[in-house]
């Protein structure tokens, strides 16, 4: 033991950039220890069903949310989820184009274990985000998982989306839930017998949450859940704006949604200036020049008030279960309405102090389990397993 000291002193001495490193790494330790990891805060009516219901079937928000120690800053969980985490491999039980009635089309790709499925299996209906589709790693996470528990998945691809073929000049927004309507039409028909609940990330929990606003007590899901959905656009809008944020964030997004956009341009040179849309360097940019337009809205900033749901929290009619981190560059902590949760009984937030935007990486190389993908798992598992105990007191 004394040769082992010896030697650390000798080698201390001879690098002094050792004690340096020593140094940091335990200041790094301390803050982590002290300021990172830490139980959720729970947004929700206190002793109300919903709460109650969470509490009892959901272990992961009573315990400590520990991101992955070497990257638990927000931009960094939010780009790292997307460059490390792999989806599994699997093909999907079925692809089913979907007619709408104005000649559009959306795309519903199917997943469940064909030695389970029946009429009656429990049914996930999953939203994607802005410019994902099925085919996006965290997606595949989320229907694999459906399929574990017994149940079928079914993922919603907008149109121009996951091999959907843009058939009219219209494409989709967080403010419009008429395409959401048909294809919950559609899979109410189509498995009329089978429990139908909901899951929407980022965008796709925005438009789940318009419908169910809208739907109010009609709206046909036992239950749902939205993970890293925005609540006030106008004020994510902005925050995205700032200059290291925009760099990393905003600008790649950006880029993705030019690239739809440009593989359908032609279906909108009559109608739009589509070298100013294709010059857009931000989501607010290319919204302002292209889908506020479309939607008939006066202005970006009028459709962002529209789509915002942080002021229509009182119109939630059913369960709904939010997922968000405190730190998530899109969705500010102080735009999440927090006070109106707490007066209705049918929403709950579980608000993480880190994780990101569809993060919540955790473990020391999280390939694909992560904090947000166990809640789901709780959630859903719970919703079909004790349904009869969500109902309002």
């Amino acid at each position: 033991m004394h040769d082992l000291w010896v030697k650390f002193h000798n080698l201390v001495n001879e690098s002094p950039s050792i004690p340096i490193l020593f140094g940091l790494g335990t200041v790094y330790l301390s803050y982590y220890l002290l300021y990172v990891g830490k139980k959720p805060y729970i947004a929700a009516k206190q002793g109300g069903y919903l709460q109650k219901f969470v509490l009892k079937y959901c272990p992961s928000v009573q315990k400590k949310f520990w991101p992955t120690f070497w990257c638990f800053e927000a931009r960094a969980q939010t780009i790292l989820r997307a460059l490390l985490q792999k989806g599994p491999k699997f093909d999907y039980t079925e692809s089913e184009p979907l007619s709408l009635p104005d000649g559009g089309q959306v795309k519903l790709d199917w997943y469940c274990d064909e030695k389970k499925d029946d009429p009656k299996q429990p049914t996930v209906l999953i939203l994607p985000g802005l410019t994902g589709s099925s085919d996006d790693c965290y997606i595949r996470i989320f229907v694999k998982i459906t399929a574990d528990l017994g149940y079928r998945a079914v993922v919603f691809n907008n149109r121009g989306n996951g091999g959907a073929k843009l058939m009219t000049p219209r494409t989709y927004c967080a403010a419009d839930t008429a395409d959401l309507e048909q294809v919950v039409s559609h899979i109410s028909k189509k498995y009329k017998d089978a429990p139908l609940m909901a899951m929407g990330i980022s965008l796709g929990g925005i438009i789940l949450g318009n419908y169910i606003r809208a739907q109010g007590s009609q709206c046909r899901f036992k239950a749902a859940m939205m993970n890293s959905a925005c609540w006030d656009l106008v004020r994510s809008s902005r925050h995205l704006e700032q200059p290291v944020t925009k760099l990393f964030l905003n600008i790649p997004i950006t880029f993705n949604c030019r690239q739809i956009f440009r593989r359908n341009m032609e279906m909108f040179e009559d109608q739009f200036d589509v070298g100013h849309i294709l010059k857009s360097s931000t989501i607010r940019e290319f919204d302002e020049r292209f889908t506020s337009k479309m939607f008939g809205f006066a202005s970006c900033e009028a459709y962002y008030q529209q789509a915002s749901l942080h002021d229509k929290i009182h119109q939630i009619k059913i369960p709904v279960l939010s997922l968000n981190a405190a730190d998530d560059p899109f969705s500010l902590l102080e735009t999440i309405p927090v006070k109106e949760m707490e007066a209705n009984d049918n929403i709950a937030c579980v608000i993480t102090s880190h994780g990101g935007h569809i993060g919540f990486l955790d473990g020391l190389w999280p390939r694909r389990h992560t904090y947000m993908n166990r809640l789901y798992a709780e959630f859903v598992q719970a919703v079909f397993s004790h349904g009869d105990e969500l109902v309002q007191s």
